[in-house]
């Protein structure tokens, strides 16, 4: 039996009742089809809210992308109605193709998120078509129907960290089930307030059993947390990604300082192009090459910078002891370091240190950090 086009659009689309493709519209010049859905007229009109049936109220047109078939850009375009309902009010009708306020069908949405295991961000944008802000859409949309799912949890060791995504540099705060190694939730930015707020309405997980809470040094959200737990302070663990942030840009500030005096009486400066070696990770396998050996002999030398280096260094290596005196002996006598320094960028984070060094203790005597969430895939800021 001869099928028409628009029964193989209602095919490849998985346009099913009481939906029906009832015309195509092709664009040779620009290579898109355009599927024209509309919705039964004998078919009752449900509220997506409960269910219950009412009257039209109106028709609003709106467009999805799907993926391209016979080549050509496809989308769908329907004018889809909405219901008078006597308990929810008006209400638009649910399509079954494409999540509400989305601009693509489910299965563009599923396909890009396939490709996204793979590959990074601007190349699936970039194959697709579309804005990084688009796949970012994408991904939040899925996040959230992982996280409607999601059975209520019961962690015992939680992240908590506040990352940007997108390109306008938008923040939010991350909550991370580290030993599930799943988020528990994204709040949709970094104010205290906002935690506050999850940590006493929150329904995704019980979080009467936790153990650890591995954070920034950052008040406000040290303040949240000691608003919600009462053993606070034997709870919160300074995380060492961020504390070695710290050391870093103070590293930088000297080596900045440095350069421009050196550079005012010398016209070869050792510290030139060197930036990146000193905040690198000296644990790297690859700091055996060539490169490597002479940035290290630059670490000998009679400079702030390389004493600032050594600091930094040292502070690196504080963090696996087992027993916690030999822990608190050791970083005391790193501060007692960093204090003679005369260094004063170096100094400032010492004092930091100081202010927040039972989180630090509490860090190294739970074994804990905030790895995992550094490595949470949002879009490059």
């Amino acid at each position: 039996m001869n099928e028409t086009l628009e029964e193989f659009y209602n095919h490849i689309l998985g346009i099913e009742s009481p939906w029906e493709v009832v015309r195509i519209e092709r664009d040779s010049k620009i290579r898109e089809v355009t599927a024209i859905v509309e919705y039964k007229k004998n078919e009752a009109l449900k509220c997506p809210e409960c269910g219950g049936v009412g009257k039209l109220h109106d028709h609003k047109k709106r467009t999805w992308r799907h993926l391209d078939s016979c080549n050509h850009k496809t989308m769908i375009r329907a004018a889809v109605p909405r219901v008078e309902c006597p308990i929810h009010g008006v209400k638009q009708v649910a399509v079954l193709w494409a999540e509400k306020n989305s601009r693509f069908t489910l299965e563009f949405e599923s396909t890009v998120l396939l490709w996204l295991k793979e590959d990074p961000i601007s190349t699936v944008a970039e194959n697709f078509r579309i804005s990084w802000d688009e796949v970012d859409g994408i991904m939040s949309r899925a996040i959230r129907r992982g996280m409607a799912r999601r059975k209520k949890s019961e962690p015992k060791n939680i992240g908590i960290d506040e990352t940007s995504f997108q390109k306008r540099h938008e923040y939010v705060t991350v909550i991370l089930d580290k030993d599930e190694d799943v988020i528990i939730d994204i709040l949709d930015n970094r104010k205290a307030e906002t935690l506050k707020k999850w940590f006493k309405t929150q329904e995704k997980s019980d979080l009467s059993h936790v153990e650890s809470i591995s954070m920034d040094m950052w008040d406000p959200f040290i303040n949240a947390v000691k608003e919600h737990f009462e053993k606070a302070e034997s709870l919160i663990a300074f995380d060492r990604f961020h504390v070695a942030q710290h050391f870093g840009k103070a590293l930088d500030k000297v080596r900045a300082q440095e350069y421009r005096l050196i550079a005012e009486t010398l016209e070869m400066n050792p510290l030139a192009r060197s930036k990146y070696e000193w905040l690198r990770n000296s644990s790297r396998t690859d700091n055996r090459t060539t490169k490597r050996k002479a940035f290290l002999s630059l670490t000998r030398m009679n400079l702030k910078t390389a004493r600032a280096w050594r600091i930094k260094e040292a502070a690196a290596l504080l963090w696996n002891y087992s027993y916690m005196g030999v822990a608190e002996k050791n970083w005391k006598r790193l501060l007692f370091w960093i204090s003679h320094c005369r260094l004063k960028p170096m100094i400032d984070v010492g004092k930091m240190i100081r202010h927040y060094f039972w989180g630090i203790l509490n860090a190294i005597r739970l074994q804990v950090n905030n790895g995992m969430l550094v490595s949470v895939n949002f879009p490059p800021s």
